[in-house]
């Protein structure tokens, strides 16, 4: 099931969203993303949050979440044992739905993300650096 976030759920959102990053993008230090923690809590309390429950799951039954800010993909992030069951999938389906363009940036050493947004109709934009921490990223677009 897909609902909206709500504040009991941020815990596990970001505990998902820190185990994630961390484990996918092996390529930036740990510590980059572990003092982005705050910020990136309160813009996700903000931005239009959708998590991915499975309530067979007891104690924590959130597997997944995409964040928007319109049609700005945020990020997507499955936790890493169920990953490539169609989660990410779903999760992006479901803001297909609600909006008849998206966009997001990917890194670009991210090649399994990129792999799946192009299946699912993105199409490479632009190319930049990510001044945070000078990694390549691309801008990538859907549109109905």
């Amino acid at each position: 099931m897909i609902r909206r976030l709500n504040e009991q759920d941020i815990d596990q959102v970001m505990t998902i969203w820190l185990y994630s990053n961390i484990k996918t993008h092996d390529y930036i230090p740990k510590d980059y993303w572990k003092s982005n923690e705050n910020d990136v809590k309160k813009a996700i309390i903000q931005a239009e949050t959708y998590v991915y429950i499975d309530d067979s799951q007891p104690s924590h039954p959130i597997l997944g979440f995409i964040g928007l800010i319109q049609d700005y993909i945020a990020g997507i992030f499955v936790k890493e044992e169920w990953r490539n069951q169609g989660i990410g999938k779903q999760l992006l389906n479901w803001c297909k739905e609600k909006h008849s363009k998206l966009e997001l940036k990917v890194y670009m050493k991210n090649e399994k993300a990129i792999r799946f947004y192009e299946r699912e109709g993105f199409k490479l934009i632009n190319e930049s650096i990510d001044e945070n921490n000078n990694e390549k990223e691309y801008l990538m677009k859907w549109a109905k």
